[in-house]
């Protein structure tokens, strides 16, 4: 089965990083997306079906937290699974981001061994 898979990030390295990881994970990715921020992630999830979504936390005009926040509120998106990457990795914002629906959650810098095991773990949730 292949994925489509929305990287939400305000910096296009890290973006382009994360692409790259993942194909070189083997996943099987039939389109990636990309975003610069929560508000434009939201508006290509309403034209563009995706099956997972990674996003940063800290990013302009809509960041991580409200992204989950916003996502969880409308009823055509609450499902698509979220992993978070972020350099912010206190306990306390971990924990705030799983219980707004992140279902898994990386600290960067990130080993991509670790990334391929939290989407392999996602997406085995989400085959048919």
């Amino acid at each position: 089965m292949s994925y489509r898979i929305l990287i939400v990030d305000d910096s296009p390295a890290m973006r382009s990083f994360v692409r790259r990881v993942i194909h070189l994970s083997g996943v099987d990715v039939e389109e990636f997306r990309e975003a610069s921020n929560g508000a434009r992630a939201l508006d290509i999830l309403r034209e563009h079906p995706v099956d997972l979504v990674l996003t940063d936390v800290n990013m302009p005009e809509v960041d991580g937290e409200q992204f989950l926040e916003r996502l969880a509120e409308d009823d055509r998106l609450k499902g698509i699974p979220v992993i978070v990457i972020s350099t912010d990795a206190t306990q306390n914002r971990i924990s705030r981001l799983i219980k707004l629906g992140a279902r898994g959650y990386l600290s960067k810098p990130f080993l991509p061994e670790v990334l391929r095991a939290q989407l392999e773990g996602v997406l085995e949730t989400i085959r048919v």
